[in-house]
Order: C-alpha cells, then structure tokens, then sequence
C-alpha cells in the first residue's frame, strides 16, 4: 500500500475530482492473476474495466490472456470497430437492430459469440442471420446455482440448469440453422462473487465458506454433464467459459473449462477485499477535494457520492483510502455534492487537498469519469479515456 503523501504528490497539480490507475500495482494484479489460472487461459470482462487502453495493455501482457466478456451487444460492436476480436456477449441480445449491429461484424468476419438460454434467443438470432444469409455462433448460458432447503444460493440467470433443460435447449438448436452454438458458460456467482473475510461477520463468513465448499463439486459436476452433453450432440466448441476472480482456484481444477473471465480483479475494488484465499492490490481509486472543515477533525469534499449496484447496503458505498484512518460519517456518508471525512490521524490536511476513496465494484466507477490518470514510479505517465470519456454508455 502507498502512501497519502505519495498520491497527493502526484496530483496536486490535477483537477479535482479526477480518478487513476496505479499501474504498477495493476501490473502485479496481473501477475498474480495469470498466476492463480494455473494452465486456463482468461478473458477480460470488459464490464469491470471499461477504457480500450487498459483492454489493450491486459490482451498485450501475455499470451494467456486472450479475448474478452461483454455486457452488451453495442459493446461488443463498438470494441470490434475499436480493433478488438473474440468477443463473449455475456447477455442476451433481444433487440433487432443490437442483433444486426452484431451480424454485420460478423460478416466482416470478426468472431462476436451471442449469449442464449432460451429457445426465443434462437430465434431471434435466427431470423436476423437468416436475412443476411449466415449462421450467427452463439454461446449456452449455464445457470449454477445451488438450492439448499430454503436458500438459492447463486444469482438469477439462465433456465437451463440441469440435464434435461440442456437437452431441450440442444434439441431446440436443430430447428434454427441460422445459429452455431460454439460456447458454453457458467459464471459460478456465488463462488466468484461472494466475499467470505468481511470484518466483524466471523458467523457468516464461515457460513459462507461452508456453502461454498459444498457448492463447488455441484457446479463442476453439471458443468461437465453439460459439456458431455453438447460434444455428444456433435457441436464443436470454441471455448467452455468458467469463474471469476473469486472462483480461479475452483474453476482452474475442472477439465472441460478452458478460460476463465477476470474483470475486477485487475484494478481490485472493495468488495475485493474479503476473500479469504487471495488478495490483490487496491489498483484504482479516485480523488475528491477537501472544501470545507467545518470542526477539527472533520473535512468537506467536493463531491465522491458514486455507489456501486446491486442490493443496497454498506458495501456497495465507496470506502476511504487514504489517509490512512480517515473515514466517511454515519449520519452523511458519500453523497452527489459534499462528503465529509472524518479523521483524526497525524496527516496534517488543508483545503484544496484531496481524500482518496475506492469504489466497492470495478468498472463502474469509469461511467462517473472521462479519464483515467495513470501512475507508475512517482509520476502520472499517461491519461486515457473510459468508455464515458469516448462517448459511449451501453446500459
């Protein structure tokens, strides 16, 4: 971890609020990643980082790492423009004119794999490859979920989960020339996904862990009754797709799994941080500026408000960063306008100085900035554009 005055250095000529990528701590994000693949290769979920430079920085770092998830099919498109291949739409597209944007790259023979798990997906896509006269590839969304007496334990996601809901969907397949499947996925959420070290939660957390050792046999299990499935239907796949950044050690042990999708853990948000078997470094955070004091130890700041998705709750607010012990107030915590920062630590802090904060989730902090400043070695040695900063915003 660097320090408030190694930050404040940095920027003290910078704009206020501005965010940045430390990339010497996102290079050794990257290494321990490829490390924690064991022989599988990763593609890069895009949703997570959301700047072309860092996409290309991450593809150029290593032969392992190779294409990428996207969450929209506009996404998808606008990175093939961009230069990018190889590209996994991890949701299903419904829209007409998503649907041809995405054909008319494939027809320009750039390989874009749509996501389906349902007989209308097909036909959808069917319909719209029919009329430009190919067979659009698609890839086989495999939910799982766990149910335990009283609980699913996992997200909501795909109707086929089982044996029999993939022989429906395979024996649907032969109806709808217009498709290819060549990719299975199965994003194992409530293994990836879920922190299981929170502080003060020691119930819970080893509840958690419980569940998730009991879950990770049952998901490779059905992968591998699926994969079978498919291979024995006669289609040929170009990839089986599995995990995330909290599952790796899981997925990378299953056979038929040939890559596993890594987003968050290259810039390592906050939820990030309670997982019991890893740790990656804080690699992006952003700056808000001190504007007011209104008592001794507490500090006003411009701004900082950017809440992550999902259920609402505590984790899902930004998290002072440094300095070191400062922290949001109960009653205000991080809003649109102002935040104040309690700290009563020995940094000596005046107005025009900046608080730094992390945000809970990874990618969605670049939709509330432009730019990236990026950092290495005491010195902001580039600024990039975010999606944001490009112009775009897929959903």
């Amino acid at each position: 971890m660097k320090s408030y005055n190694y930050y404040r250095h940095l920027f003290q000529d910078t704009p206020k609020p501005f965010a940045f990528v430390d990339i010497d701590l996102f290079h050794r994000n990257v290494r321990d990643i490829i490390s924690r693949a064991g022989s599988k290769k990763i593609r890069i979920a895009s949703k997570s980082i959301r700047c072309n430079h860092l996409l290309k920085l991450l593809l150029n770092s290593s032969v392992q790492i190779q294409g990428l998830m996207c969450y929209s099919p506009r996404e998808a498109v606008y990175l093939s423009k961009a230069g990018f291949d190889d590209l996994l739409v991890a949701y299903p597209a419904m829209n007409e004119a998503d649907i041809d944007a995405v054909i008319q790259q494939t027809l320009l023979g750039k390989k874009i794999y749509l996501m389906t798990d349902h007989e209308q997906h097909l036909l959808k896509i069917h319909k719209r490859a029919q009329l430009h006269g190919i067979s659009q590839p698609v890839c086989l969304d495999l939910d799982l979920s766990v149910e335990y007496p009283g609980l699913h334990f996992g997200v909501l996601r795909s109707r086929v989960n089982s044996k029999k809901s993939a022989k429906t969907y395979l024996n649907s397949l032969s109806k709808y020339p217009g498709v290819t499947l060549k990719g299975l996925m199965g994003y194992e959420a409530q293994i990836a996904g879920l922190g299981d070290s929170g502080s003060g939660n020691g119930l819970k957390n080893g509840l958690i862990r419980r569940l998730k050792k009991r879950a990770i046999p049952a998901v490779a299990k059905r992968r591998q009754v699926v994969y079978d499935q498919i291979k024995a239907a006669g289609h040929v796949l170009d990839f089986v797709n599995g995990g995330g950044t909290g599952s790796m050690e899981s997925t990378r042990t299953e056979k038929c799994v040939t890559e596993i999708a890594v987003g968050s853990g290259f810039y390592s948000p906050t939820l990030f941080d309670h997982y019991d078997n890893f740790k990656h470094q804080p690699a992006c955070a952003y700056g808000i500026e001190i504007v007011r004091k209104p008592n001794k130890y507490t500090y006003t700041c411009a701004g900082g408000g950017y809440p992550a998705s999902g259920s609402p709750g505590a984790d899902k607010a930004p998290s002072v960063y440094l300095p070191v012990g400062a922290k949001l107030t109960e009653n205000e915590g991080a809003g649109e306008v102002q935040t104040p920062v309690s700290y009563k630590g020995p940094q000596e802090l005046f107005l025009g100085d900046p608080i730094f904060l992390r945000h809970s989730k990874a990618g969605e902090l670049c939709e509330r900035f432009n730019e990236l400043h990026l950092v290495s070695k005491g010195k902001i040695i580039d600024i990039v554009k975010t999606y944001r900063g490009e112009g775009h915003c897929f959903l």
